[in-house]
């Protein structure tokens, strides 16, 4: 035991755990002492433990999950040789201060690559990523998921990980109805990438060990699709590889990790939100994109929106918004502000005055929001602190453009008006091959049967 590397793995509940899971759970010559959690991405993760369940027989008490704040002391008390760095959707200069703590302290710094950690599969898997998030990974993913139904195919959707409860009850989650949806006591964030698959018809599967989710998923999927969470790439070993670049975000493709590593992987790059960018934005993106991956076909798209249960002209109303793609995702507003502002609403009223504990401290903490609030809902406080401030705010409506039904969550005492958003693609001006035919091999995977190797 003395001889054993001594591991810490930063990250926040998702590629962390993953990585550990593939790479260290058996691994004699290792013992991963801790893993460091961040507040900021992903809030109350710090001071549990992965349990002994999930973490197998060489650790049975567990492994402690510890605030990133406290990597140093825990480098120099557990006598740590090594830091492996599982982070998304986080600055390259991130990256790199983290790795000057981890030196500083003597430990030798690690990030884990797709060969190491990308399972395989016997069923085609198409996965989608993005160079941040919010960059409409989920809107692509229900678009390619559909043109899949439509050849017949029985599509199983793989969602990243958002494991915020019991971690040995959320091990493997398969989604069918929506109430399954209250069976795990699912977050408003979960919600939001889940709810649309199960509305259109689909099962789709999430948790902790996506060893075992994907050996599930195969058994009941023709395609297994998987679906990125923030900008990280592919827990399984993709078939073809989509990744949408975001030209609100011009430049981001080459700041970002791993958003920068999922646009020179990519087999297809889809530029979306075409409507919304300026030309001097798209162009940015394109002439990055063509640097980093010039043989990736690429597909122009926007995001459609249409409004759903009223109108909002006149209106004074309440914006809430996707919350990650609005906090480390560095937005300042998403769809919700676009439509108020193309649907003719009165007032965008400001949440500021009204809201409440850690939805106050969130706004504070943002103030470049525009008038809006992000679907805080980790938890049920949480989630009611967001139905308080709804309620409070002297608005009309709710106008809701976040993916799922809020009244299935909120008890609010105003009409909800929401805004959906599908991916549409732009006709290609130069001959550029469609979504369609880009899933051709796919398609023909799936009807051949099973994968050799």
């Amino acid at each position: 035991m003395m001889d054993r590397k001594r591991v810490v793995i930063m990250g926040s509940a998702g590629r962390d755990f993953h990585d550990f899971n593939v790479v260290y759970r058996n691994a004699p010559t290792v013992e991963v002492v801790a893993f460091t959690a961040a507040a900021s991405q992903i809030p109350g993760i710090a001071g549990r433990s992965y349990p002994p369940e999930l973490a197998g027989p060489l650790y049975p008490e567990g492994i402690p999950i510890v605030a990133e704040s406290e990597l140093e002391r825990v480098i120099a008390e557990k006598s740590v040789d090594l830091v492996v760095f599982a982070y998304s959707d986080v600055a390259h200069e991130f990256v790199m201060h983290s790795a000057s703590r981890a030196l500083a302290c003597g430990a030798d710094f690690e990030l884990l690559g797709p060969a190491r950690t990308m399972l395989r599969s016997v069923k085609p898997v198409l996965a989608t990523g993005a160079t941040r998030t919010g960059a409409g990974k989920s809107q692509t993913t229900r678009y390619l998921a559909a043109l899949l139904e439509k050849e017949g195919l029985r599509v199983v959707v793989v969602r990243h990980p958002m494991p915020y409860g019991d971690l040995v009850a959320q091990r493997v989650q398969r989604y069918a109805t929506l109430a399954d949806l209250d069976r795990y006591e699912t977050t408003i964030e979960e919600r939001e990438e889940y709810e649309p698959h199960l509305d259109a018809g689909r099962v789709m599967y999430a948790g902790v060990d996506y060893e075992a989710i994907l050996r599930q998923a195969e058994a009941e999927a023709d395609v297994v699709i998987w679906e990125g969470g923030n900008n990280d790439f592919s827990f399984y070993r993709p078939d073809l590889f989509i990744v949408i670049a975001d030209p609100l975000r011009a430049g981001h493709e080459l700041r970002y990790h791993p958003g920068e590593t999922n646009i020179r992987m990519a087999d297809v790059i889809v530029v979306n939100k075409m409507d919304s960018a300026t030309p001097e934005q798209i162009a940015e993106v394109k002439a990055n994109v063509a640097a980093l991956n010039p043989h990736a076909p690429v597909v122009l798209a926007r995001s459609s929106l249409t409004l759903q249960g009223g109108e909002i002209a006149g209106k004074r109303v309440a914006v809430v918004e996707d919350g990650p793609t609005l906090t480390h995702g560095g937005m300042t507003y998403g769809a919700g502000v676009v439509a108020a502002r193309r649907y003719g609403a009165a007032q965008i009223v400001d949440p500021v005055p009204y809201a409440v504990g850690e939805l106050a401290e969130t706004l504070a903490r943002y103030p470049a929001l525009e008038r809006l609030i992000p679907a805080m809902g980790y938890g049920q406080g949480q989630m009611s602190e967001l139905e308080t401030t709804l309620n409070a705010m002297p608005a009309d409506l709710v106008l809701s453009a976040t993916p799922i039904d809020l009244t299935r969550v909120l008890r609010l005492r105003k009409p909800v008006v929401r805004v959906r958003y599908e991916l549409e693609e732009m006709a290609s001006q130069s001959g550029a091959p469609s979504l369609t035919d880009l899933l051709g091999p796919i398609v023909e995977l799936a009807r051949a049967g099973s994968k050799a190797g």
